[in-house]
């Protein structure tokens, strides 16, 4: 599994006209899902984005977390980024996971950040999406839960 944070003064999804999710400060993740994700994946990513210590403490120092300032997690779903662009021009897809079981662990990953933390909004799988965000900092961290980075 992979996710992409970063921290968002606001941020906001946008389908067929309508916003169907925004939130203030807080986290905007991009979430792709590959093949043989678990369980245990979806819980190392949760816990690393309701966790990561991103936010400003009195010293300016990066040292609390979404709990810690009462920020929002926006989730997005985004299959690319499985994608492979190593060969060629055309990225391949094949490491990520096929889309119907995608969209029931994305459903499920929602509930469980939901669990962890008390405000948490997401995006619509397999909507042609329109995401708008503020990156503050900028700060962008990148999460892969086979410790590939």
């Amino acid at each position: 599994m992979r996710a992409v944070a970063q921290r968002v003064s606001r941020a906001s999804i946008e389908v067929g006209g309508a916003v169907v999710a925004e939130i203030g400060g807080g986290i905007a993740a991009l979430i792709g899902f590959g093949r043989g994700d678990t369980a245990a994946d979806l819980d190392y990513i949760a816990g690393k984005l309701t966790g990561l210590r991103i936010f400003a403490d009195d010293g300016g120092k990066m040292n609390l977390s979404l709990a810690d300032t009462g920020g929002s997690l926006l989730l997005v779903p985004q299959f690319t980024l499985y994608g492979d662009a190593r060969r060629g021009r055309r990225p391949s897809y094949s490491p990520a996971l096929e889309p119907a079981a995608a969209s029931a662990m994305f459903d499920e990953f929602v509930a469980l950040c939901s669990s962890k933390h008390p405000v948490v909004r997401a995006g619509i799988f397999g909507a042609d999406m329109r995401f708008e965000l503020v990156n503050e900092g900028p700060v962008t961290i990148l999460l892969d839960s086979t410790g590939l980075f």
